[in-house]
Protein backbone atom coordinates (compact mmCIF):
# COMPACT_ATOMS: atom_id res chain seq x y z
CA UNK A 1 0.00 0.00 0.00
CA UNK A 2 2.62 2.26 1.03
CA UNK A 3 4.33 1.99 -2.69
CA UNK A 4 1.18 3.57 -4.12
CA UNK A 5 2.41 6.78 -2.42
CA UNK A 6 4.99 9.13 -2.85
CA UNK A 7 7.67 9.20 -0.13
CA UNK A 8 7.25 12.00 1.32
CA UNK A 9 3.79 11.43 2.51
CA UNK A 10 4.55 8.14 4.98
CA UNK A 11 7.51 7.72 7.64
CA UNK A 12 10.46 6.28 6.45
CA UNK A 13 9.60 2.34 6.35
CA UNK A 14 11.40 -0.46 6.39
CA UNK A 15 9.81 -4.03 4.94
CA UNK A 16 11.48 -6.53 7.35
CA UNK A 17 11.48 -10.91 6.70
CA UNK A 18 11.51 -12.29 10.04
CA UNK A 19 13.76 -15.00 8.49
CA UNK A 20 16.80 -12.64 8.03
CA UNK A 21 19.62 -12.25 10.81
CA UNK A 22 19.20 -9.34 13.51
CA UNK A 23 22.52 -8.12 11.90
CA UNK A 24 20.84 -8.15 8.62
CA UNK A 25 17.81 -5.87 10.33
CA UNK A 26 20.19 -3.43 12.05
CA UNK A 27 22.03 -2.93 8.90
CA UNK A 28 18.46 -2.40 7.06
CA UNK A 29 17.07 0.69 9.79
CA UNK A 30 20.41 2.04 9.72
CA UNK A 31 20.04 2.77 6.20
CA UNK A 32 16.43 3.83 6.44
CA UNK A 33 17.92 6.62 8.83
CA UNK A 34 15.62 5.28 11.56
CA UNK A 35 16.32 5.63 14.84
CA UNK A 36 14.95 5.36 18.26
CA UNK A 37 12.25 5.22 19.28
CA UNK A 38 10.48 3.53 16.29
CA UNK A 39 7.05 1.76 15.52
CA UNK A 40 6.97 -1.83 14.65
CA UNK A 41 4.07 -3.56 13.62
CA UNK A 42 2.74 -6.76 11.22
CA UNK A 43 2.22 -6.03 7.26
CA UNK A 44 -0.87 -7.84 7.91
CA UNK A 45 -2.63 -6.78 10.72
CA UNK A 46 -5.65 -5.58 12.40
CA UNK A 47 -6.89 -3.98 15.76
CA UNK A 48 -3.24 -2.62 17.04
CA UNK A 49 -2.16 -6.32 17.51
CA UNK A 50 1.46 -6.73 17.66
CA UNK A 51 1.89 -3.15 17.48
CA UNK A 52 4.74 -1.74 19.32
CA UNK A 53 6.71 1.14 20.43
CA UNK A 54 10.72 0.00 20.31
CA UNK A 55 12.82 2.25 22.34
CA UNK A 56 16.48 0.29 22.25
CA UNK A 57 17.84 -2.88 20.10
CA UNK A 58 17.50 -5.44 22.91
CA UNK A 59 13.33 -4.59 22.87
CA UNK A 60 13.82 -4.58 18.40
CA UNK A 61 15.57 -8.21 18.99
CA UNK A 62 13.21 -9.70 20.93
CA UNK A 63 10.32 -8.34 18.58
CA UNK A 64 12.40 -10.11 15.95
CA UNK A 65 13.01 -13.16 17.34
CA UNK A 66 8.95 -13.56 18.47
CA UNK A 67 7.16 -12.54 15.36
CA UNK A 68 6.81 -14.96 12.46
CA UNK A 69 5.08 -12.81 9.92
CA UNK A 70 6.95 -9.81 7.57
CA UNK A 71 6.29 -6.84 9.49
CA UNK A 72 7.45 -3.10 9.07
CA UNK A 73 9.80 -0.83 11.08
CA UNK A 74 8.89 2.86 10.69
CA UNK A 75 9.97 5.82 12.43
CA UNK A 76 7.88 7.02 14.86
CA UNK A 77 5.92 10.38 13.84
CA UNK A 78 6.10 12.92 17.23
CA UNK A 79 3.23 15.15 15.94
CA UNK A 80 0.44 16.10 17.94
CA UNK A 81 -3.45 15.40 16.12
CA UNK A 82 -3.68 11.53 15.20
CA UNK A 83 -6.60 11.50 12.72
CA UNK A 84 -8.82 9.32 10.38
CA UNK A 85 -10.67 9.86 7.44
CA UNK A 86 -12.61 7.36 5.52
CA UNK A 87 -13.05 8.37 1.62
CA UNK A 88 -14.82 7.10 -1.28
CA UNK A 89 -14.74 7.50 -4.55
CA UNK A 90 -16.49 6.23 -7.35
CA UNK A 91 -13.76 5.09 -10.21
CA UNK A 92 -15.85 6.48 -12.85
CA UNK A 93 -15.59 9.97 -10.96
CA UNK A 94 -12.08 12.59 -10.11
CA UNK A 95 -14.29 13.66 -6.98
CA UNK A 96 -14.66 11.39 -4.04
CA UNK A 97 -16.64 11.69 -0.47
CA UNK A 98 -15.74 11.55 2.82
CA UNK A 99 -18.07 9.96 5.19
CA UNK A 100 -16.22 9.88 8.82
CA UNK A 101 -13.40 12.00 10.05
CA UNK A 102 -12.35 11.78 13.41
CA UNK A 103 -9.92 12.88 16.16
CA UNK A 104 -7.87 10.24 18.44
CA UNK A 105 -7.19 10.15 21.51
CA UNK A 106 -4.37 7.53 22.97
CA UNK A 107 -4.63 5.70 26.46
CA UNK A 108 -2.86 7.85 28.60
CA UNK A 109 -2.71 8.71 32.79
CA UNK A 110 -2.35 12.13 34.07
CA UNK A 111 0.17 12.77 37.16
CA UNK A 112 0.14 14.12 40.35
CA UNK A 113 3.08 14.02 41.55
CA UNK A 114 3.10 11.44 44.01
CA UNK A 115 1.84 8.38 42.58
CA UNK A 116 3.90 5.57 40.90
CA UNK A 117 2.47 4.50 37.13
CA UNK A 118 1.33 1.60 37.84
CA UNK A 119 -0.97 3.06 41.03
CA UNK A 120 -2.27 5.36 38.09
CA UNK A 121 -3.01 2.42 35.89
CA UNK A 122 -4.84 0.68 38.84
CA UNK A 123 -6.91 4.06 39.28
CA UNK A 124 -8.01 5.08 35.56
CA UNK A 125 -11.02 4.20 34.59
CA UNK A 126 -10.17 3.85 30.76
CA UNK A 127 -7.11 1.55 31.79
CA UNK A 128 -9.04 -0.61 34.06
CA UNK A 129 -9.88 -3.53 31.72
CA UNK A 130 -6.54 -4.32 30.80
CA UNK A 131 -4.32 -3.57 34.05
CA UNK A 132 -2.35 -6.78 33.75
CA UNK A 133 -2.00 -5.86 29.91
CA UNK A 134 -0.48 -1.80 30.38
CA UNK A 135 1.41 -2.91 33.21
CA UNK A 136 3.44 -5.85 30.97
CA UNK A 137 3.86 -3.14 28.41
CA UNK A 138 5.13 -0.28 30.82
CA UNK A 139 7.20 -2.27 33.10
CA UNK A 140 10.23 -0.55 32.55
CA UNK A 141 8.53 2.52 33.92
CA UNK A 142 5.95 1.12 37.24
CA UNK A 143 7.37 2.59 39.56
CA UNK A 144 8.09 5.95 38.11
CA UNK A 145 6.64 8.55 40.04
CA UNK A 146 5.05 11.05 37.24
CA UNK A 147 4.98 14.92 37.81
CA UNK A 148 2.03 17.02 38.27
CA UNK A 149 0.33 17.69 35.22
CA UNK A 150 2.34 15.25 32.90
CA UNK A 151 0.39 13.17 30.84
CA UNK A 152 2.20 9.50 30.55
CA UNK A 153 0.76 7.47 27.06
CA UNK A 154 0.18 4.00 27.89
CA UNK A 155 -0.52 2.45 24.10
CA UNK A 156 0.54 4.23 21.28
CA UNK A 157 -2.00 2.07 19.18
CA UNK A 158 -4.77 4.55 18.19
CA UNK A 159 -7.56 1.65 18.07
CA UNK A 160 -10.77 1.69 19.96
CA UNK A 161 -9.85 -1.74 21.26
CA UNK A 162 -6.94 -0.45 23.06
CA UNK A 163 -8.23 2.19 24.74
CA UNK A 164 -8.24 5.07 22.05
CA UNK A 165 -10.71 7.52 22.36
CA UNK A 166 -12.29 8.70 19.28
CA UNK A 167 -13.87 12.20 18.89
CA UNK A 168 -16.03 13.31 16.04
CA UNK A 169 -14.99 15.89 13.41
CA UNK A 170 -17.61 15.97 11.18
CA UNK A 171 -17.98 19.57 11.00
CA UNK A 172 -14.76 19.88 9.98
CA UNK A 173 -15.59 17.98 6.54
CA UNK A 174 -15.56 21.08 3.79
CA UNK A 175 -14.61 21.09 0.45
CA UNK A 176 -10.57 21.68 1.57
CA UNK A 177 -10.48 18.48 2.93
CA UNK A 178 -11.93 16.63 0.19
CA UNK A 179 -10.00 18.23 -1.92
CA UNK A 180 -6.84 16.87 0.02
CA UNK A 181 -8.09 13.24 0.37
CA UNK A 182 -9.14 13.54 -3.81
CA UNK A 183 -5.37 14.81 -4.76
CA UNK A 184 -4.06 11.27 -2.34
CA UNK A 185 -6.45 9.30 -3.70
CA UNK A 186 -5.71 9.69 -7.55
CA UNK A 187 -2.36 9.72 -6.90
CA UNK A 188 -2.46 6.12 -6.04
CA UNK A 189 -4.44 5.83 -9.10
CA UNK A 190 -6.61 2.24 -8.04
CA UNK A 191 -7.99 3.10 -4.35
CA UNK A 192 -11.52 4.17 -4.25
CA UNK A 193 -13.01 2.79 -1.14
CA UNK A 194 -11.09 3.04 2.78
CA UNK A 195 -9.18 4.84 5.74
CA UNK A 196 -6.24 7.04 5.95
CA UNK A 197 -5.08 7.09 9.08
CA UNK A 198 -2.76 10.34 9.37
CA UNK A 199 -0.62 12.28 11.97
CA UNK A 200 -0.69 15.83 11.54
CA UNK A 201 0.61 18.90 13.17
CA UNK A 202 -3.19 20.10 12.85
CA UNK A 203 -6.49 20.56 11.17
CA UNK A 204 -6.19 23.28 9.55
CA UNK A 205 -2.60 22.17 8.31
CA UNK A 206 -3.84 18.64 7.01
CA UNK A 207 -6.57 20.71 5.13
CA UNK A 208 -3.70 23.08 3.28
CA UNK A 209 -1.72 19.65 2.78
CA UNK A 210 0.70 19.83 4.90
CA UNK A 211 2.87 18.45 7.50
CA UNK A 212 0.82 15.32 7.89
CA UNK A 213 2.01 11.86 7.67
CA UNK A 214 -0.25 8.89 6.50
CA UNK A 215 0.69 6.30 8.97
CA UNK A 216 -1.65 3.72 6.73
CA UNK A 217 -4.22 3.23 4.93
CA UNK A 218 -6.47 0.12 4.12
CA UNK A 219 -8.72 -0.93 1.67
CA UNK A 220 -11.78 -2.69 1.37
CA UNK A 221 -11.14 -4.69 4.80
CA UNK A 222 -11.27 -0.91 6.48
CA UNK A 223 -14.33 -0.58 9.11
CA UNK A 224 -15.98 2.87 9.35
CA UNK A 225 -14.36 3.50 12.86
CA UNK A 226 -16.62 7.02 13.00
CA UNK A 227 -19.66 4.63 14.42
CA UNK A 228 -17.96 4.58 17.37
CA UNK A 229 -17.55 7.35 20.27
CA UNK A 230 -19.67 9.76 18.05
CA UNK A 231 -23.41 9.04 19.69
CA UNK A 232 -24.56 6.95 17.39
CA UNK A 233 -27.19 4.82 17.87
CA UNK A 234 -27.02 1.13 17.64
CA UNK A 235 -29.29 1.37 14.71
CA UNK A 236 -27.49 3.92 13.39
CA UNK A 237 -24.20 2.18 13.52
CA UNK A 238 -25.79 -0.72 11.23
CA UNK A 239 -27.21 1.70 9.22
CA UNK A 240 -23.99 3.43 8.27
CA UNK A 241 -22.02 0.00 7.71
CA UNK A 242 -24.76 -1.04 5.35
CA UNK A 243 -24.30 2.01 3.12
CA UNK A 244 -20.37 1.40 3.48
CA UNK A 245 -21.12 -1.96 1.96
CA UNK A 246 -23.10 -0.78 -0.51
CA UNK A 247 -20.92 1.78 -1.48
CA UNK A 248 -18.35 -0.83 -1.77
CA UNK A 249 -20.33 -3.61 -4.04
CA UNK A 250 -21.19 -0.54 -6.95
CA UNK A 251 -17.25 -0.06 -6.71
CA UNK A 252 -16.85 -3.80 -7.49
CA UNK A 253 -19.77 -3.87 -10.12
CA UNK A 254 -18.26 -1.41 -11.56
CA UNK A 255 -14.42 -2.55 -11.58
CA UNK A 256 -15.45 -6.22 -12.59
CA UNK A 257 -17.62 -4.54 -15.79
CA UNK A 258 -14.44 -2.84 -16.43
CA UNK A 259 -12.14 -6.45 -16.36
CA UNK A 260 -11.54 -7.26 -12.88
CA UNK A 261 -12.12 -10.63 -12.63
CA UNK A 262 -14.15 -12.16 -9.28
CA UNK A 263 -12.49 -14.39 -7.47
CA UNK A 264 -13.90 -18.35 -7.51
CA UNK A 265 -15.59 -19.31 -4.62
CA UNK A 266 -12.32 -22.07 -3.66
CA UNK A 267 -9.80 -18.80 -3.45
CA UNK A 268 -12.42 -17.04 -1.52
CA UNK A 269 -12.62 -19.40 1.26
CA UNK A 270 -8.79 -20.10 1.25
CA UNK A 271 -8.21 -16.51 1.52
CA UNK A 272 -10.78 -16.12 4.66
CA UNK A 273 -9.12 -19.50 6.19
CA UNK A 274 -5.71 -18.03 6.21
CA UNK A 275 -6.69 -14.59 7.11
CA UNK A 276 -8.58 -16.29 10.18
CA UNK A 277 -5.59 -18.37 11.20
CA UNK A 278 -3.24 -15.52 10.85
CA UNK A 279 -5.10 -13.03 12.93
CA UNK A 280 -5.77 -15.81 15.43
CA UNK A 281 -2.07 -16.44 15.92
CA UNK A 282 -2.02 -12.75 16.51
CA UNK A 283 -4.40 -12.18 19.15
CA UNK A 284 -2.43 -15.09 20.88
CA UNK A 285 1.17 -13.84 20.28
CA UNK A 286 0.08 -10.38 21.17
CA UNK A 287 -0.39 -10.93 25.29
CA UNK A 288 2.91 -12.66 25.54
CA UNK A 289 5.33 -9.29 25.06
Amino acid sequence: MYEQLPEEWYPPTCYISPEISFQKLIHQVSDAEIEFPLVVKPDVGMKGLLFRKINSRQELREYHEAIQVDYLVQEMIDLPVEVSVFYYRFPSQKEGVITGFIQKEYLEVTGDGKSSLARLIETNKRAKSRIDELKKRNQAFLDLIIPEGEPFILSYAGNHNRGARFIDLEHEIDEELHQVFDKISLQTRHFYYGRYDIKCESIDDLKKGKNFYILEFNGCGAEPNHIYDCNMTLMEAYREILFHWKVLYRISRYNHKNGAPYWSFFKGWRFWWQSRRHFRWMEQLDPEF
